[in-house]
C-alpha cells in the first residue's frame, strides 16, 4: 500500500527537487564568480536546506546526534558509511559550519543543475575510479586544502552506497591519504541509518516516512594515533552504530 501511495507524492518530490536545482543553479553561480567564496557556500547550504524540505514531503525527517562532540577550529575528516544521495545533501546543512568538501566520482561533476556547478568550485574533488594515478594527487589536494583552510573534508570508504544499509568493507586509500596531507585534522567517525529506505524501491517510486539519523562518535586526533589503529577503530565505530 505505502508503494502505491509513494507514486503520486514522489512525483510531486521531484518535480519540487527538480526546480530547486534549477532556481539555486543561476543564485551559485552568481555568489561564486560576483561575491566569492563564502556567498557561494551560503547559497550552497540553503540549496541543500530547501532540499531537505523537498524530502519532508515524503515524510522524511533527520536526527543527528553528538554533534556538540565535533572539534571546532581545526581541520576534520567526517568517515562514514553511504546508504544515498540523501547523506550528503543532510550532512551538507546540519553540518554547514564546518565546510565539508567531498571525495566525489566525476560523473557527477556534469549535467546536474547545481550539484555539478558546487562539486566543480565548492572545493570538492571529482575522482575517476578507473584511473587510481588521477584519484591520488585529487584526495592529496583535498588533504592539504582542509589543513590549511580549517576545513572538513567528508569520505565514504565503502566506495560506493549500501542498498541494503549492510556496511560494506571499508578501504583504507582515501583516509590515509587525507591524513597523512593533513596531520593536524581529526577523524570523526559517523554512522548514517535508514538512509537506503528512501531508495529501496530504486529511484521511483521513493520511500515515505522514514526516520534519518547520524550518530557522531568520538573524534580520533590524527597526530595521535598510529594510522592502522585509527583506521580500526573508526571503522569499527561506524559499523557499530549501524541499525539493520
Amino acid at each position: 500500500m505505502q508503494k502505491l501511495i509513494s507514486y503520486p507524492i514522489s512525483v510531486i518530490y521531484y518535480l519540487f527537487f527538480g526546480l530547486t536545482l534549477l532556481i539555486f543553479h543561476p543564485i551559485q553561480w552568481v555568489c561564486f564568480h560576483v561575491f566569492g567564496y563564502q556567498a557561494h557556500k551560503i547559497s550552497v547550504d540553503y540549496l541543500n536546506f530547501f532540499l531537505l524540505k523537498c524530502t519532508n514531503l515524503l515524510g522524511t525527517t533527520y536526527k543527528f546526534e553528538n554533534i556538540e562532540s565535533i572539534p571546532k577550529n581545526v581541520p576534520l575528516i567526517f568517515v562514514s558509511n553511504h546508504q544515498s544521495m540523501y547523506d550528503i545533501i543532510a550532512m551538507i546543512w546540519f553540518f554547514r559550519r564546518f565546510h565539508c568538501k567531498f571525495v566525489s566520482k566525476i560523473e557527477l561533476g556534469s549535467g546536474i543543475p547545481s550539484v555539478s556547478f558546487n562539486l566543480r568550485h565548492g572545493g570538492s574533488v571529482l575522482i575517476d575510479r578507473k584511473d587510481p594515478k588521477q584519484a591520488i594527487p585529487a584526495i592529496k589536494g583535498l588533504g592539504e586544502y582542509i589543513e590549511k583552510h580549517n576545513r572538513a573534508a567528508v569520505i565514504f570508504p565503502e566506495g560506493t552506497r549500501s542498498k541494503t544499509g549492510k556496511p560494506k568493507e571499508f578501504s583504507q586509500t582515501g583516509l590515509k591519504i587525507l591524513c597523512k596531507n593533513a596531520p593536524s585534522a581529526y577523524v570523526v567517525p559517523v554512522s548514517i541509518n535508514n538512509s537506503w529506505k528512501i531508495v529501496k524501491y530504486g529511484f521511483f517510486p521513493l520511500g515515505l516516512g522514514n526516520r534519518l539519523t547520524f550518530v557522531v562518535h568520538k573524534p580520533f586526533a590524527v597526530k595521535d594515533t598510529d594510522f592502522a589503529d585509527l583506521m580500526e577503530k573508526t571503522e569499527a565505530a561506524v559499523v557499530q552504530g549501524i541499525k539493520i
